[in-house]
């Protein structure tokens, strides 16, 4: 349930234009955020990554036995990755060193762009129901 805090802060951010347009006082609150995206970014990237492996491929046997606790957390791993590779895509690339990687997230980044405000909105949606079927049991 603890990954959800870090997913909601990062739709947040990726909602940040459509949450200010509504709320012009949230800005001065993303903007305490905003220096640590680039980090925050980073890790949900390798742990949605991580998470889809273990959790969306491997796990799929899940899907019969917690249906709504399997799809969730689907989801959450999806949006972890995408929202992290939006934010976190430059603090990734310090570390990689081989072109052809670059390149490749260069295109995923480029691929996401577009749709970062729903990326956000539905990164924050994700995150409340993951932490409602945590309080739930499912």
């Amino acid at each position: 349930m603890g990954i959800a805090i870090p997913l909601f802060i990062l739709g947040a951010l990726g909602a940040g234009n459509l949450i200010i347009a509504r709320k012009p006082s949230a800005k001065e609150l993303l903007g305490k955020v905003a220096p640590y995206q680039g980090w925050l970014g980073a890790g949900m990237a390798i742990y949605g990554i991580y998470n889809i492996v273990f959790w969306v491929i491997l796990g799929i046997g899940y899907l019969t036995t917690n249906p709504v606790g399997y799809i969730v957390g689907s989801a959450v791993s999806v949006m972890m990755f995408a929202l992290g590779m939006l934010f976190g895509v430059g603090t990734l690339k310090t570390f990689v060193k081989q072109p052809q990687a670059v390149a490749k997230m260069d295109q995923v980044v480029a691929k996401l762009a577009p749709y970062q405000g729903t990326l956000g909105i539905i990164g924050m949606i994700t995150a409340v129901a993951f932490i409602a079927i945590g309080f739930l049991g499912l």
